[in-house]
């Protein structure tokens, strides 16, 4: 009686050993993580109907840029109607969360200045809160290409790289005394995030480590890393390094490990896609147009364009280089090279996305692949996977 008591026991212990982890399997699964998919949002080219918002965890607008006097310039008419339309997209998803993106290539000018003394930096913190409340906003993201180098003509100094991560604690501060104020029942916290380069040099002008402690996410801009001033081709946003690459130029990985070695965790960084390609005519026609000089002109087409007009179509043929898991196109008789990203290599970064544990993805720009059957569709699928 006591060795069958003593086995009854026994077996009643396994059986709520295997329930019990049957349940914690299903507990873990239920709280799967969920990622970000922040899409920027431009200032023309689209209307409400076009903006998928139940696909999107964020939306960036862009931009606006500071001004000479230190403050946030007034911004157009249009641009107000549309933060008010982006807005009213709540309706639709209520978790939607949008946010002014503050900058941009063209738009960083006077950014030093903004971030150049305690009094400059508290104006411009002001005068960000004042818009972002005006405009019923919940959050800013700042756009500045590029602390201490000169960008599209723009001011800098070497004191760039310290007041980069000032102007950032007091853009934090606040916005968390704003959050205080706005108690409903609870304090609000505003979303504090920033555009980051791709390449070694933006890691090397700024204090990552210390910047990214007052940020909420590190939205790496890992696309034109060959770009329109290049008078050589290659990938503009390689999840790899290339095999024929000369290593001259980061890679994503390449951008966000040398993001996490500066000191920001990847549970802040999100992955930047690109919605267009990068384009050379006159090119040499070795290795079909990878890594080759080119004495012609640059293009820039964006994702609907490539599908309706060059992807094995007019003389374009879609090679995929395995490696840097990316595609390109070559036209041996215009000898015209493109770089781009599609759906393949969109799964392959989502991928990446969720075995390097990052936050998730983002995406320039909306209106660059407006069609049906859009790469957008691919990234709401892999990351919800």
């Amino acid at each position: 009686m006591q060795r069958f008591l003593l086995s009854f026991f026994l077996f009643t212990l396994i059986l709520l050993g295997s329930f019990n982890g049957f349940v914690s399997t299903v507990q873990a699964q239920s709280k799967s993580k969920k990622y970000v998919l922040i899409g920027y949002v431009g200032g023309g080219g689209w209307t409400k109907s076009d903006i998928e918002a139940q696909k999107l965890t964020h939306i960036n607008y862009a931009f606006a840029v500071p001004a000479q006097n230190g403050e946030l310039a007034p911004i157009r008419a249009k641009d107000s109607a549309n933060l008010a339309t982006l807005n009213s997209l709540k309706t639709v998803n209520k978790d939607l969360q949008i946010l002014i993106s503050i900058g941009g290539w063209g738009g960083c000018r006077y950014f030093s200045d903004a971030a150049l003394t305690d009094a400059s930096r508290k104006k411009f913190a002001r005068s960000a809160v004042s818009f972002l409340k005006k405009h019923r906003l919940d959050g800013v993201d700042i756009d500045w290409e590029y602390p201490d180098q000169i960008g599209e003509n723009n001011i800098f100094r070497p004191v760039d790289k310290q007041n980069f991560t000032l102007l950032l604690k007091e853009l934090r501060d606040q916005l968390d005394e704003q959050g205080q104020k706005d108690k409903r029942p609870a304090s609000r916290h505003y979303l504090l995030t920033a555009a980051t380069g791709g390449d070694t040099a933006f890691v090397n002008h700024t204090e990552l480590g210390n910047a990214q402690k007052y940020l909420d996410y590190v939205n790496i801009m890992t696309y034109d890393l060959y770009h329109g001033n290049d008078k050589k081709t290659g990938h503009h946003s390689p999840l790899y390094q290339s095999e024929l690459s000369d290593r001259s130029r980061n890679s994503s990985d390449d951008a966000v490990n040398g993001h996490i070695k500066a000191g920001v965790p990847a549970s802040k960084i999100v992955l930047g896609l690109p919605f267009y390609g990068r384009g050379w005519t006159d090119v040499s026609p070795v290795n079909r147009g990878l890594f080759q000089p080119s004495a012609g002109k640059h293009m820039s087409p964006n994702y609907y364009d490539l599908v309706a007009n060059y992807i094995n179509k007019n003389g374009y043929t879609r090679y995929w280089d395995e490696k840097a898991k990316a595609p390109y196109l070559w036209n041996p008789e215009t000898r015209t090279f493109i770089s781009y990203a599609d759906k393949e290599s969109m799964v392959h970064k989502i991928d990446y996305v969720k075995s390097k544990g990052l936050a998730g993805a983002m995406f320039w720009e909306y209106t660059l692949d407006l069609k049906e059957d859009k790469l957008l569709d691919v990234l709401v699928r892999e990351l919800g996977k």
